[in-house]
């Protein structure tokens, strides 16, 4: 299916999420469980991409947090999803923070990469990737290409979220996430990485120019 049925999927993902959210404001617990579900499998693949093998702690830590101020959040679906992982993100760097050490991208499960919802060619590219293979890409970029490439494909945040939770202009986490994107490309076509993406790749690097 092409970009168009991707695109309709995200958006009944964040309908759900967005019902799910208002009942767990009212105090459904059905609706928590459900927003939990949907939410929770992209946050842990984010903080493991930040600080590895302590990602369930923080993201219990997180989600005391989240279930802390719910009532406080306004917004739909999409909302939820950049609101979750701004708490995520400053968990984990409050935690990097009391081991002086600098947020890096260390893990990407293939569960996560088959997330549902996510309305980015991006995904065909890394989802196409042996996980293994991914996995030392990533941890090869620099940092702030790293954390804008786990936004875009784990979290399935678009551009201007992403931004809002790096606390950067768009046009930064877009350069940053382009970079990212075009670096993995570019091991792709040489020969060090699976040739099944290749193509793919090169669609996705052209998608964000």
């Amino acid at each position: 299916m092409g970009r168009g049925g991707d695109r309709r999927r995200a958006q009944a993902y964040d309908v759900e999420l967005g019902m799910a959210v208002s009942l767990a404001q009212q105090g459904d617990e059905d609706g928590f469980a459900t927003a939990y579900r949907l939410i929770h499998p992209g946050l842990l693949g984010y903080l493991r991409g930040l600080v590895g093998n302590d990602a369930e702690d923080v993201a219990a830590d997180a989600w005391l947090e989240i279930a802390r101020d719910l009532r406080r959040f306004r917004g739909d679906g999409a909302g939820f999803r950049g609101w979750t992982a701004t708490i995520a993100r400053h968990r984990a760097l409050d935690h990097l923070r009391k081991q002086k050490r600098r947020p890096r991208t260390s893990l990407i499960e293939q569960d996560v990469l088959e997330l549902p919802g996510r309305a980015d060619t991006v995904d065909a590219a890394l989802e196409s990737l042996s996980t293994q293979w991914a996995l030392g890409q990533l941890r090869e970029l620099p940092p702030d290409q790293a954390e804008a490439v786990l936004l875009r494909v784990v979290v399935g945040l678009e551009g201007p979220a992403a931004a809002r939770v790096l606390g950067k202009r768009p046009g930064a986490v877009r350069t940053a996430s382009y970079r990212g994107l075009k670096r993995l490309a570019e091991q792709l076509t040489s020969g060090s990485g699976p040739h099944r993406a290749a193509d793919t790749a090169r669609g996705t690097v052209k998608d964000e120019t």
